[in-house]
């Protein structure tokens, strides 16, 4: 029985560095690109399921050379994944780089086309969104933004 499998076939420091040059570069891609998160799993989360799936896959149909070669790389994402966690939970200038602020679409009644164009929202959607909260007018609206989770929050004025 031949046991390679179990050996790595490139060195660690070599794995370690391609997973962590593809894994910022795609970040970096996927924050400039993707401003907002998808419903409740960030960008990174997303990006970090993808590439391990990608990686346990190679791993597991042979196109990696051996077992461990995809077990160090999955292991560097996970180590990346969770830096980058760890470090905007502690620091809050990391946290403004990794999570888009706020970004204002409705003030005092008045639609903010610009940004709506940044994210691509259109008059329709947000529409859609006051009628599911009910709201029948936009003048009722104080100011409606598009939140770092993605989701539109909505605040009216007082009756």
């Amino acid at each position: 029985m031949d046991f390679s499998i179990f050996h790595l076939s490139v060195p660690f420091w070599e794995i370690f560095l391609r997973g962590s040059i593809v894994f910022w570069f795609l970040f970096l891609i996927f924050r400039l690109i993707l401003r907002r998160d998808m419903g409740n799993v960030g960008v990174g989360d997303f990006l970090f399921v993808v590439i391990v799936a990608d990686a346990s896959q190679n791993a597991m149909s042979g196109d990696a050379k051996t077992i461990p070669d995809g077990l160090v790389l999955i292991a560097v994402l996970v180590f990346w994944n969770l830096m980058i966690d760890w470090l905007s939970y502690r620091n809050l200038w990391i946290r403004k780089l990794v999570e888009p602020p706020p970004l204002v679409l409705v003030r005092h009644g008045v639609l903010q086309t610009r940004a709506m164009r940044r994210e691509f929202i259109t008059r329709d959607d947000i529409m859609a969104k006051l009628r599911e909260d009910g709201i029948e007018h936009i003048a009722k609206v104080k100011q409606m933004q598009l939140e770092s989770d993605g989701e539109l929050s909505i605040i009216q004025y007082d009756n």
